[in-house]
């Protein structure tokens, strides 16, 4: 698909969470630009382009304060979740002990009933409905591409 790589927007002032080949780590975009370049310093080896942004919360009829409780605990999750390794075993997404990008999400999400894996990127290969995809996560959430 077009999304290879996810982060997780944690706020405020462009504050990020994500699990890449420096393992779990934070950064941030300043001023509401996201600049892959200017960033590498923050992420070591990835140097991407913003595609666009998935919404989990939207279309669920959470009430304000219901939605702001998530959004605070899957935070928290992810920032418990610094410092710890890169999962390279894609087909273990339960694990705690490592994450990668997309996995980091699923895990924070799914104790509040937000299933991110779908299990149908890849059908005909057996055992692939384990792996959390980013773009899986693209397709089941509300989105909205980045401009261009």
């Amino acid at each position: 698909g077009d999304v290879d790589h996810i982060v997780v927007y944690i706020g405020p002032g462009g504050r990020c969470v994500e699990a890449g080949g420096s393992g779990v780590i934070t950064f941030s975009f300043e001023g509401g630009t996201w600049d892959g370049t200017r960033m590498l310093p923050q992420r070591g080896v990835l140097v991407d382009t913003l595609y666009g942004v998935a919404y989990p919360l939207q279309s669920r009829n959470l009430n304000p304060a219901e939605e702001r409780r998530i959004r605070l605990e899957v935070a928290a999750y992810c920032l418990a979740q610094v410092g710890k390794p890169y999962n390279l075993n894609f087909l273990n997404p339960d694990t705690d002990e490592a994450f990668y990008c997309s996995q980091l999400a699923y895990k924070a999400y799914l104790p509040h009933q937000i299933n991110l894996n779908s299990g149908r990127m890849m059908p005909t290969l057996p055992a692939t409905e384990a792996i959390i995809f980013p773009q899986e996560i693209w397709d089941v959430c509300a989105h909205e591409k980045a401009r261009e």
